[in-house]
């Protein structure tokens, strides 16, 4: 008996599993059939604008990419650029530098002759004041010891002299003490 019933049930199962079968084909198939549309309308309308997006992504990142290498190149331009200008200004700096010591060096050589020549000037001129001095004091002292002579050789002799005699006698003295200096 459990065979048939076995058998019953198989044959119940079977029939079940052929409508089943029939029935489940049909939302295969709609399934498939919206599958196919939602896909074709998607590649059709939905695909392109994707693409494009992507197209359009992928040019904006390649001109960003060209951009940053222009900038690049640009900034290494201005760097080469800033580079010379600071090698230039650092010769002009240095020119610069050369010509203002030289400009004191030349300042200090001008100073120091023109101290000398002032120097030597004032020795010059101290040196005539001094033989002036000197030619001056030399003279009085000829006209001093001329007269003190004279007083003294008026007195040794007991006797007055003129004015002309004393006169004499100081030319006398003042040539013999000439040629004593000159000696």
């Amino acid at each position: 008996m459990r065979f048939l019933l076995a058998a019953d049930e198989a044959a119940e199962h079977g029939a079940e599993s052929a409508e089943l079968m029939a029935a489940n084909w049909l939302p295969a198939v709609t399934a498939l059939v919206v599958f196919l549309l939602a896909f074709g309308f998607l590649y059709i309308k939905v695909w392109p604008k994707i693409v494009q997006g992507l197209e359009d992504r992928d040019n904006k990142i390649r001109q960003e990419i060209e951009s940053a290498e222009q900038a690049r190149e640009q900034a290494k331009a201005a760097l080469a650029e800033y580079e010379r200008s600071l090698a230039s200004a650092r010769e002009e700096a240095n020119a610069m530098i050369v010509r203002a010591k030289a400009d004191a060096k030349a300042a200090g050589e001008q100073l120091r002759a023109s101290n000398e020549a002032e120097l030597s000037r004032m020795k010059q001129r101290a040196t005539r004041d001094i033989e002036a001095a000197k030619t001056t004091a030399i003279s009085e002292l000829y006209t001093q010891a001329a007269m003190l002579s004279a007083d003294i050789a008026a007195k040794v002799l007991a006797r007055e002299m003129t004015a002309e005699d004393q006169q004499r006698l100081i030319n006398q003295s003042l040539e013999e003490l000439g040629s004593v200096k000159k000696n």
